[in-house]
């Protein structure tokens, strides 16, 4: 995967580095997304980076901490300073995105922020214990594809074994599970 520690983004204009950004091949993109500065127009880069398919869910969740979400996680949207509201409002997409279903888990690949990511997990199992709810929730049951889950399974649907796929499944997988149907997401070979 190439890297871009090296590029200087603030030596660039917004309109010319989405149209770098834009000229990216996939690998790439996620690449140059891993280490993009959050000081440097977040909201209207990573608004239309983020949104690309190309994304994948460890990518996202790479990107989603690279933000820095602690700093606002429990503070109230209008407490937030004007200078770090594009930043709140684009971190606020990204979780939406990721707790949607839209990033894909890529079979092999984990995220680089995957003790990032157990504290985070960590730290919510704590609220929702004591009864407190940050700003950004992320979904377990969407992050288990690519996790080395050390606490265990969150739900016991994991212990089932998978339906068999159907065409009737697959469009009513939305409304049954409130979602994409994550067993369809695991990349099975055809006639599993």
């Amino acid at each position: 995967m190439p890297q871009f520690d090296w590029f200087d983004w603030s030596e660039i204009s917004t309109e010319n580095l989405l149209e770098t950004i834009r000229s990216l091949r996939p690998e790439a993109l996620r690449a140059a997304l891993c280490s993009y500065d959050w000081a440097h127009e977040p909201e209207a880069v990573l608004g239309w980076a983020m949104a690309q398919r190309e994304i994948d869910l460890g990518t996202a969740v790479h990107v989603f901490f690279n933000g820095d979400p602690a700093r606002f996680n429990y503070m109230p949207k209008r407490h937030v300073p004007a200078e770090y509201r594009g930043v709140a409002r684009a971190l606020d997409n990204i979780c939406l995105r990721i707790n949607s279903g839209f990033y894909l888990a890529y079979p092999g690949c984990t995220p680089r922020c995957e003790a990032k990511l157990s504290k985070w997990l960590g730290y919510q199992d704590v609220d929702r214990s004591e009864g407190r709810r940050g700003r950004w929730m992320l979904d377990e049951r969407i992050l288990a594809p690519m996790q080395r889950d050390e606490r265990g399974p969150s739900n016991t649907a994991a212990s089932r074994p998978a339906p068999r796929p159907s065409l009737l499944r697959d469009l009513l997988s939305p409304v049954l599970g409130l979602g994409i149907d994550r067993n369809l997401l695991k990349y099975n070979k055809p006639g599993e």
